[in-house]
């Protein structure tokens, strides 16, 4: 039902405007990875102020600060709704069981931070660009991979599947 909904509100977004420079399927992914990133933020301020309390973590072994720790609670709350988001509303393949498409999810998830990483070092360390355009240039690096391992990888539609929707 929620999924259906958001279906609908992508599809009074997607303006013919919109139309002649992007295609639904990007269009939709950017609508529900802006929908997460938004959750990911509000979750983030409230686990942050309310839950950590601003305060640095002590776990016996080692002392967590408290942006770390609220990221560390943050990421499964978004890993899921981006997982959902992905595949109700952006790609809507059901041919794969939830189990198969939830690891490819995690495999992707996990190249998207290796990349993030291995990008801000490049960037940052060996271009001597200056971190915050780093960031910009690794954030569409990222998108761009994320996109394109979610549409031929996670949510990939099989080939009968794609022959019935055509």
């Amino acid at each position: 039902m929620i999924a259906k909904l958001l279906i609908r509100a992508v599809d009074a977004l997607y303006i013919p405007q919109i139309r002649r420079f992007i295609s639904r399927d990007i269009f939709c992914y950017g609508v529900c990875g802006g929908v997460n990133m938004v959750l990911d933020t509000l979750w983030y301020f409230i686990l942050y102020h309310f839950v950590v309390c601003e305060r640095f973590v002590n776990l016996g072994f080692v002392v967590v600060s408290p942006h770390i720790a609220t990221l560390c609670l943050v990421f499964p709350i978004t890993f899921f709704t981006g997982f959902w988001l992905n595949r109700n509303v952006a790609f809507r393949v059901t041919h794969l069981k939830s189990r198969r498409q939830l690891l490819r999810y995690a495999i992707s998830v996990a190249g998207s931070i290796v990349i993030n990483y291995l990008c801000m070092k490049l960037f940052v360390e060996h271009f001597n660009i200056w971190p915050t355009p780093s960031k910009l240039l690794t954030t569409i690096v990222t998108v761009a991979y994320s996109y394109i391992a979610a549409k031929y990888f996670t949510f990939r539609k099989s080939k009968s599947n794609a022959t019935k929707q055509e």
